[in-house]
């Protein structure tokens, strides 16, 4: 009980989220209206997302310098686990685009970007099934997650603030938190950034853990 005291904390701050999110009151601002609830589920997944892909590519650096066949397991199911956030991250941002800008994907450089880095993860996970060596392949793909952060990051945070961008926060428009989120919206917003992360992370212990299991059983 005291290993798994963070994924109690992990469904207590979800079933919170998810209560207040859908039920509390929120301010009503144009345009977005009710949809600003989205706020909670949308950002959150994309802040699990990028702690997720930050842990994966800690851990194809740790494969590079020591060649511990486990750290590769561990990065790939952290990159996995990212890679279903940013999905998630996606339908619910189109949902919400189509409710507050009229078409689920407009033409919109920080929507672009996303979309750029998402393939490029698709990419990896092409790169490790094109192997059979499992050293070659770990090694390979090392290498090609830290370039995919280092490229990821630039393209979904740097980039769409140097020019006109529709989201919150880029290109001349104000963030949430300086106009639209009032300080009961942030008594949910950060505890979900949490709660998604947390359960970002023990999804992905589950999975580690069965392909654990499967290594052994396959000796």
């Amino acid at each position: 009980m005291k290993q798994n005291w963070w994924k109690i904390l992990a469904v207590a701050i979800l079933t919170y989220v998810i209560l207040a999110g859908l039920l509390g009151t929120v301010p009503r601002q144009p345009i977005l209206n009710e949809s600003i609830r989205n706020v909670y589920f949308h950002v959150p997944l994309w802040f699990g997302m990028i702690v997720l892909l930050l842990t994966s590519m800690i851990y194809s650096i740790r494969y590079l310098r020591n060649g511990r066949p486990d750290d590769d397991l561990v990065a790939v199911e952290f990159a996995n686990s990212a890679i279903v956030f940013g999905l998630l991250g996606c339908a619910t941002g189109a949902i919400w685009a189509n409710f507050t800008w009229g078409e689920p994907w407009p033409n919109d450089p920080k929507l672009n970007g996303v979309a750029v880095g998402m393939l490029l993860y698709f990419a990896y996970l092409i790169l490790r099934g094109s192997f059979d060596d499992e050293q070659r392949r770990a090694r390979i793909s090392a290498v090609y997650n830290i370039f995919a952060f280092a490229v990821f990051i630039p393209l979904i945070f740097v980039l769409p603030r140097l020019t006109d961008s529709l989201h919150p926060g880029n290109g001349g428009n104000p963030a949430f938190g300086q106009y639209d989120m009032n300080n009961q919206m942030r008594m949910v917003f950060y505890p979900a950034v949490i709660g998604w992360t947390l359960m970002g992370v023990w999804i992905t212990e589950l999975r580690i853990r069965l392909r654990r299991l499967q290594a052994v059983t396959e000796e």
